[in-house]
């Protein structure tokens, strides 16, 4: 946000780490939320969490960063959960992910 005060920056990095761990304890609840569905909804999911949390600061790696997130170990999440992705969410998701670009 060039050129504008960002007011997110204002809140208070405790309330801001609860609301955090509120959505990731939300979707450690929510397995039918599918991370291709996330995707091509809002251009995140769970793999995008870890991810962010590595950029952070935290130090494990990215498998530490998704069992984290997961609750679980990835494969594991993905044996119980994930199902296969059709054609149709596979092209939600990139149309979705391609909105995520900033110029």
């Amino acid at each position: 946000m060039a050129g504008t005060s960002d007011t997110l920056e204002t809140l208070d990095d405790a309330v801001a780490a609860a609301a955090f761990r509120r959505l990731v304890r939300h979707l450690r609840q929510r397995h039918d939320a599918q991370n291709i569905d996330l995707m091509g909804l809002s251009g995140f999911c769970r793999n995008c969490l870890a991810d962010w949390i590595r950029e952070a600061g935290y130090e494990g790696d990215k498998a530490a960063a998704r069992e984290l997130i997961h609750g679980m170990p990835m494969d594991e999440w993905k044996d119980r959960y994930q199902s296969p992705a059709t054609p149709e969410q596979l092209e939600r998701m990139e149309a979705s992910v391609a909105k995520n670009r900033v110029d």
